[in-house]
């Protein structure tokens, strides 16, 4: 009888691919897109079964659906921060897709996740900024204004002319704020401010073109469960698309 060997092959063996688990991992992926910590809730609260995240993520990766980030694995140094009341803050920034022309400005709200207003557009410009302001405007100034905007250093916003005192002008400045908003600018070289919109971009480059327009992806990613809200509270949610509830409405 051989000894074994410790430190190899450690732990039971993993268990096979199992068909049954296999289309229900696939049915929540197309129907939510989520990863898998977050399809591990859904699966179990909608398609009443258990199946743990790791499991679920090795199907995942077997299917070209997921992938590792080692990003994911550093330690962070910073703490995430939120605000207690939607627009009370907002977060404006452009992306580059890489796979399109068309580059998307959006403004996400800092409570709520929610994408308050956005577009694709053409060019990253002064006036396109502009534009996704007027439609944030419009859609809610009559329930309520935004009190701030947080926005980094680029040339769209006029914020990369900024003088020694920290004081800074531009068209864009002075069009928020005739609204009554007030700009924030993010720190130099922190990504992480506005890093809800930059995880936004995350989904909106491995997810829009399953999606046959910018909207709809918009009223897709809107109309979902989000991890670091309620999303433990499934109880609402429906394997039809066509039920799902708004969890992400705007509160006062």
């Amino acid at each position: 009888m051989q000894e074994p060997v410790v430190g190899e092959n450690m732990g039971r063996p993993r268990k096979p691919f199992d068909d049954r688990e296999a289309q229900v991992i696939i049915e929540a992926f197309e129907l939510y897109r989520f990863g898998a910590r977050m399809l591990e809730v859904v699966v179990r609260k909608v398609f009443k079964t258990c199946i743990s995240h790791n499991r679920i993520h090795m199907y995942l990766k077997a299917a070209d659906l997921a992938h590792e980030d080692p990003k994911k694995k550093e330690r962070r140094k910073w703490v995430r921060y939120e605000r207690k009341h939607s627009l009370s803050a907002g977060h404006i920034d452009w992306h580059e897709s890489g796979w399109s022309d068309f580059k998307v400005c959006v403004i996400i709200d800092d409570a709520s996740r929610m994408i308050l207003a956005g577009g694709e557009f053409k060019n990253n410009n002064t006036e396109n900024s502009k534009l996704v302001v007027d439609q944030l405007v419009e859609r809610y100034w009559w329930l309520c204004p935004m009190r701030e905007l947080i926005m980094d250093h680029g040339a769209e916003f006029g914020a990369h002319r900024v003088h020694e005192d920290g004081k800074w002008d531009s068209d864009f400045k002075k069009h928020i704020e005739r609204h009554g908003i007030k700009p924030i600018l993010a720190k130099v070289k922190h990504p992480q401010t506005n890093g809800k919109l930059e995880r936004w971009f995350g989904e909106y480059q491995r997810h829009r073109l399953a999606f046959s327009s910018f909207e709809e992806f918009r009223e897709w990613y809107n109309n979902r469960p989000h991890v670091s809200l309620d999303f433990e509270h499934l109880e609402a949610l429906k394997k039809n698309s066509g039920e799902r509830c708004a969890w992400r409405c705007i509160s006062q």
